[in-house]
């Protein structure tokens, strides 16, 4: 498989591209600046050499990391680990997360239960033995 980074078409589906002007470059990006500094610090306690920048698009400042393409596993690791630690819930209340995950389980037990009993029926049928009722 290729290299993510050599792709040309950026979706906005990650936040690294190649380097514009030096193609054995990668640069991250970071719209917040706690992600820039969580990733700054564990790119430095990684001892992973960086290049780091700001750019100003549409209003807002991005915080730029260039890294050199042999540190790209290691430094798309750390890019993930900052991303986690910075993630928001995807439901932010507790008791609405675990009442949607205990109705989940419960439907989702339901359907086993489902599945196993037509399998049951399925094989009464398939006996043929099971269904002569001998009355005297």
């Amino acid at each position: 498989m290729d290299n993510p980074v050599d792709n040309v078409v950026d979706l906005g589906l990650v936040n690294y591209v190649q380097h514009p002007s030096n193609p054995k470059y990668v640069v991250f990006r970071f719209a917040d600046i706690e992600r820039a500094n969580s990733y700054e610090e564990a790119l430095t306690s990684s001892k992973i050499w960086f290049e780091k920048s700001s750019d100003f698009k549409r209003e807002k400042e991005y915080f730029l990391f260039g890294i050199h393409k042999n540190d790209f596993k290691k430094a798309e690791k750390i890019n993930y680990l900052v991303e986690a630690k910075h993630k928001k819930p995807f439901i932010p209340f507790k008791i609405l997360r675990y009442t949607v995950m205990i109705i989940s389980a419960g439907i989702l037990t339901i359907a086993i239960l489902g599945y196993c009993n037509s399998r049951k029926i399925l094989n009464s049928i398939d006996n043929p033995s099971a269904l002569v009722n001998i009355q005297k």
